[in-house]
C-alpha cells in the first residue's frame, strides 16, 4: 500500500492549485466536504456544522451552482452569506412541514455528525451505553432514520477516535447498509451514504460488501494515524492518495467569502 502525490489525487485544472503547506486541515475538511455536493443540481443542501455549512457554499460557488441553501430556519435563501450572517436575499419560504415533505421525497443531501459510526455506516446520536439505562443521553434518533432511509447522507466527524469509529454502534439511529438489508427493499430502495469525512481523512463504502473504505488521507495524516484511530478493520486501498488540495479560488472563497472569521478553525484542529 503506498500513499500518492497529493497534487496528482486534485483531478481539477479549473485552477493552479496553492500547495499542501499553505493549506490549514481545516480547509482540507472544507475541500473534501464540499465534494459531497459536486454536480448536485438542484437539491437542498442541508450541512450539521460549521465546516459541512462552509463547504456547501463554497460548492454553490464553484462546482454546484444550483444547489439550495436555507438560512437555517424557515428560508431558501438566494444569495451565499458568509458563515454566520443573514441572508441578503429570500428565495421562498420552507417551514417545516416542507421541509419534511422534501425529506420524505428525497430531494436534499443531509451532510450529519455522528456520536458513533460503525463500519457498515450505522449512525448514534441516540444514547451511550444501553438504550434502557444510558450511560450518557443524546440526541435522540431526531430525523436520522427518514435522511437514510430517503436521501444522500454523507457525514463529518471532526474528531476521528475509537469512541466514534466503533465496531458496532450502541444505538441505531442512521441506517447503515447492513441495517437497510435485513430490513429489505422498502429500506434500502433509496439507501444511499455517500462518504465520511473526519480530520483524518475521507472514506466511503464502494466496497462488494459495503463496509466502510479509506479513499484519501489528508496531507499529514499518516495510514497508522487512521487506523490507531478506528475501532474496525477498513478497507484499504492498495494506492491512498491524499485528499486534493483546494485550488487558489477556492481558498480565497474560504478564506475571505464564506468564513473570513476563521470558524473552521475552531471546529479542526490544525
Amino acid at each position: 500500500m503506498t500513499q500518492t502525490d497529493p497534487t496528482a489525487a486534485s483531478g481539477t485544472a479549473e485552477a493552479t492549485a496553492v500547495t499542501a503547506s499553505t493549506v490549514t486541515r481545516a480547509e482540507f475538511c472544507v475541500i473534501a466536504c464540499a465534494e459531497a455536493w459536486r454536480g448536485a443540481g438542484e437539491i437542498l443542501a442541508s450541512p450539521m456544522g460549521t465546516v459541512p455549512a462552509i463547504a456547501a457554499r463554497l460548492a454553490k460557488l464553484t462546482f454546484s451552482p444550483d444547489l439550495l441553501l436555507t438560512d437555517g430556519e424557515a428560508l431558501l435563501i438566494g444569495d451565499v452569506p458568509a458563515v454566520g450572517a443573514p441572508s441578503g436575499v429570500t428565495e421562498g419560504w420552507l417551514p417545516y412541514r416542507k421541509h419534511l415533505t422534501m425529506a420524505m421525497g428525497g430531494r436534499r443531501h443531509v451532510m450529519m455528525g455522528a456520536s458513533q459510526i460503525d463500519r457498515f455506516g450505522n449512525q448514534n446520536i441516540s444514547c451511550i451505553g444501553d438504550w434502557e439505562r444510558p450511560k450518557r443521553q443524546l440526541l435522540g434518533v431526531r430525523g436520522a432514520p427518514v435522511n437514510t432511509l430517503n436521501n444522500p447522507v454523507s457525514y463529518w466527524i471532526p474528531r476521528h477516535s475509537t469512541r466514534v469509529f466503533v465496531e458496532k454502534v450502541d444505538m441505531i439511529s442512521g441506517v447503515g447498509y447492513d441495517s437497510a438489508a435485513a430490513a429489505g427493499p422498502s429500506a434500502a430502495r433509496f439507501h444511499d451514504l455517500r462518504r465520511v469525512v473526519s480530520d483524518l481523512g475521507v472514506f466511503d463504502f464502494a466496497t462488494p460488501d459495503h463496509a466502510m473504505r479509506l479513499v484519501s488521507l489528508h496531507p499529514g495524516v499518516t495510514l497508522d494515524q487512521v487506523r490507531e484511530a478506528t475501532g474496525f478493520a477498513l478497507s484499504i486501498p492498495d494506492e491512498i492518495p491524499y485528499t486534493r488540495e483546494p485550488t487558489a479560488d477556492e481558498l480565497r472563497l474560504i478564506r475571505d467569502v464564506v468564513d473570513p472569521r476563521g470558524l473552521r478553525d475552531r471546529e479542526v484542529r490544525s
